[in-house]
């Protein structure tokens, strides 16, 4: 039986090993005697324009008591959530994804050998965080709604991440992209073997998308407020990688 290098090597492995160990082995699929099989894996894609993007937003205070930076922190948020609403973000597009409190430590002591000591830190005050994460429905408002969560308040934005409200349709065209280029793929291999594709054995996918451009994280002071920073959008690229097993028969 003639088999691709690899394949023929572990279906001689499997077919002289003892019962045991050839149950632990992954299974050959079945083909007729005298044909090949073949597995292929290749790449699809599509591209399109993000309609849509996610990212945090939110509040981190200060206080020299867990109450007091807890307390400025709710202030701070109520404001921030208000601004959101306002800008035209709908509840069910905002929700809570981090809410902290934690100690802020002083600088160890210096010790005479130049060393420093960690037990010498002592709890100075709080510190209190509260994010939100926004999916942004109308892009071209991204940019002002930024603004308008600053003006209220957020110190800390992170983001974006451009996404697809609807991505099935460029998920299935690049699933068709990455079939035709797996069938290429074997008809080329068949054709160099002097051999031709009979049938389709199995096929396996996986598959994401991914933005062109790199996200950025932004950490501001609510003082620093200048003019609406301006958002591109680019394209998302949507990926499908799919293995394919071929029978080829003389």
């Amino acid at each position: 039986m003639k088999r691709l290098s690899l394949i023929a090597a572990a279906a001689l492995a499997t077919a002289i090993a003892p019962p045991a160990l050839a149950q632990q082995s992954d299974v050959v699929p079945a083909i007729a005697a005298g044909h090949t099989l073949l597995t292929v894996t290749a790449q699809g894609s599509s591209t399109r324009t993000p309609d849509m993007a996610g990212y945090t937003a939110g509040v981190a205070t200060q206080g020299r008591t867990a109450s007091e930076a807890l307390s400025a922190n709710s202030r701070q948020m109520t404001q921030v959530m208000a601004a959101l609403k306002k800008a035209g973000i709908a509840d069910k597009d905002i929700q809570t994804s981090n809410l902290s409190l934690n100690p802020v430590y002083s600088q160890p002591k210096r010790q005479p050998d130049g060393s420093y000591d960690s037990d010498t830190r002592t709890i100075v005050g709080y510190e209190a965080n509260n994010n939100v994460m926004v999916r942004q429905r109308k892009l071209d408002d991204m940019g002002k709604v930024i603004d308008a969560l600053v003006s209220a308040g957020a110190n800390q934005v992170n983001g974006p991440n451009f996404m697809l409200a609807e991505p099935d349709a460029a998920s299935d065209e690049s699933r068709i992209d990455a079939m035709k280029q797996a069938r290429a793929r074997a008809e080329l291999y068949a054709k160099a073997a002097g051999l031709r594709v009979v049938r389709i054995i199995s096929i396996s996918e996986s598959s994401g998308y991914a933005p062109r451009p790199m996200p950025m994280a932004v950490r501001m002071e609510s003082s620093k407020v200048g003019a609406a920073p301006p958002v591109a959008a680019g394209e998302l690229e949507l990926n499908t990688s799919v293995t394919v097993q071929f029978e080829l028969a003389p």
